[in-house]
């Protein structure tokens, strides 16, 4: 049973919804906006600051692999109970602004994965 990371993965669920509930109360919503893709960008970026520090033993790593492969499949089951008729009755912003992150992290999928790619092939061709 892989428990590596568990820790992290608790600690920036919690500060994601933190964050989330920070930021539905300055936009005075009574709700959670995002915690839980805060959470995501927090696990993804401590992991790989603490990779870059190699404060990571490999059994710590491997399980934070382990626990961010499975955290997406839960996030988007937990999305797709979401109740859509309540979401799109919440008015034309809403699906505008659902339509535009949408749109965004598309466009944004091949910047990122470019990212790491030039090094790795330098370092291949020393």
């Amino acid at each position: 049973m892989k428990i590596y990371g568990v820790a992290l993965l608790a600690a920036c669920f919690l500060l994601g919804k933190l964050l989330g509930r920070l930021l539905g109360h300055l936009l005075n919503i009574n709700s959670d906006i995002g915690g839980v893709g805060f959470a995501m960008f927090l696990l993804m970026t401590s992991s790989i600051y603490l990779r870059k520090k190699k404060w990571l033993v490999l059994e710590t790593e491997k399980g934070i692999w382990f626990w961010s492969a499975m955290y997406i499949p839960i996030i988007v089951a937990m999305t797709s109970t979401l109740n859509v008729k309540a979401a799109l009755s919440g008015g034309v912003l809403a699906v505008v602004l659902g339509i535009a992150a949408t749109a965004i992290c598309m466009f944004m999928v091949p910047v990122i994965s470019k990212i790491g790619r030039e090094k790795s092939i330098d370092s291949q061709n020393k």
